[in-house]
């Protein structure tokens, strides 16, 4: 099971799915059960984007020192003492700037640990192998962010009702201790089950210092020399300008009580609304996206997909001004804007790879992957500072007009009429 995959890919991959879940998501809603004002949630955590943002940079050091297998197993036990420090923070003096910090390291461990998961899924297995394996893996990760947004959510809701009593951190210190505890059982799992693949050694990785930067500069020039580079870094940057905000205020909104212009959920209810029936038309929306692209390709779709991921913003102003809505409504608004968020992301995914195309196409991709991540760490930081300054009502009528950035840019850029077809 090992050789063929079985034994390692999924777990692999759900260990790489996990921190990006509790550190983007997770945390959000743990700051905000604890007191912290939206401003400085959306603020602090939208820093902790930077090691996806920056992850090329250090990437080479993964390839140049030990093997990707050592990097993987290094990074789980490292992931679990990162787990375990923010449950030791969250009792103590000064908790929040302590806690962030964790989530910090946590943040560039799982940057890290990305990088050397992949490398390692690809020096591992046969092409043929690889193939074989893509859909389970993307499968695994959506569970894997399913139970981070979802599932660990709704256990610290249980929780926080079980004992109404103890101090509000106590339930995020288990979900954290839990964490702490799956990511030893990983690290202890792969240390068995991971093979020892022959092109991943040291030694036939070894180069010069020189030689890195110099393949570094080369690959960053002719990133920026492909063609039409302009409009295609105003399309990274603002296809997700609207949804960057949203992102960070959907959680709160659903917390804050209605005086504050909330819907007064619980903890345990927003995590079966958003961590799981949202997460669940994400991924439904996504399946769909990725269907139509097959059969009709990215320039077909590119505009209703832009149109998608912005009309289901006004589900949210729909909830912040109908005033005192059911459960049954709130579920499903959450999940229409999820699901056309997930339909409309697919475009954004099948530029990125588009625009990676040639000689370097896997270094331009993890560029892109920064880039998206930085236009996803801007628009977040001050989103909370205009929420708090409009109020959730204008906020959500502010997030919608944005969309008309979305929309643009999706009508600027240029795609070749078959790209993304099945044939292809």
């Amino acid at each position: 099971m090992s050789k063929n995959g079985w034994g390692w890919v999924p777990t692999l991959y759900f260990a790489e799915g996990i921190p990006y879940a509790v550190v983007m998501t997770l945390s959000v809603i743990m700051y905000k059960r604890l007191g912290v004002s939206n401003t400085d949630i959306a603020l602090y955590t939208s820093w902790l984007y930077l090691p996806w943002v920056i992850k090329p940079l250090w990437s080479p050091i993964v390839d140049m020192l030990g093997t990707r297998r050592h990097w993987v197993i290094a990074m789980q036990w490292a992931l679990a003492a990162g787990f375990g420090a923010v449950a030791l923070a969250l009792p103590l003096g000064g908790w929040f700037c302590l806690s962030l910090a964790a989530f910090w390291i946590v943040a560039f461990l799982s940057a890290t640990h990305d990088i050397a998961a992949d490398g390692y899924y690809m020096l591992a297995l046969s092409q043929e192998r690889q193939s074989f394996f893509v859909g389970i893996r993307t499968t695994v990760y959506r569970i894997a962010m399913l139970t981070g947004q979802g599932a660990l959510v709704t256990v610290a809701g249980w929780i926080e009702l079980a004992h109404p009593d103890s101090p509000p951190h106590t339930a995020w210190m288990i979900v954290m201790g839990i964490l702490s505890g799956t990511f030893v059982s990983v690290a202890i799992w792969h240390s068995i089950t991971l093979p020892h693949p022959a092109a991943d050694k040291m030694a036939a990785k070894i180069t010069s210092l020189s030689n890195v930067l110099k393949e570094f500069v080369g690959t960053f020039v002719s990133f920026f020399k492909k063609p039409h580079t302009a409009i295609a870094l105003l399309f990274m940057l603002l296809y997700r300008f609207p949804e960057a905000q949203l992102v960070k205020l959907i959680t709160p909104f659903l917390l804050d009580t209605p005086e504050a212009g909330g819907l007064g959920m619980t903890t345990a209810q927003v995590g079966i609304c958003y961590g799981t029936v949202g997460v669940t038309a994400l991924m439904l929306g996504g399946i769909a996206g990725g269907i139509v692209v097959s059969k009709g390709g990215l320039a077909k779709w590119l505009k209703p997909m832009a149109w998608s991921m912005s009309l289901t913003c006004i589900a949210f102003v729909y909830l912040s001004m109908a005033g005192h809505v059911g459960i049954p409504m709130i579920y499903g608004c959450v999940a229409l804007e999820q699901a056309g968020y997930g339909f409309g992301a697919t475009a954004y995914t099948m530029y990125l790879i588009f625009y990676s195309q040639g000689p370097n196409k896997t270094s331009h991709y993890a560029m892109c992957t920064g880039i998206m991540a930085l236009g996803m760490m801007l628009p977040g930081m001050i989103a909370g500072k205009l929420q708090e300054l409009m109020g959730y009502e204008m906020f959500f009528v502010w997030v919608t007009a944005c969309c008309v950035l979305t929309i643009t840019v999706a009508m600027l850029v240029k795609v070749p009429k078959d790209f993304g077809r099945k044939s292809n």
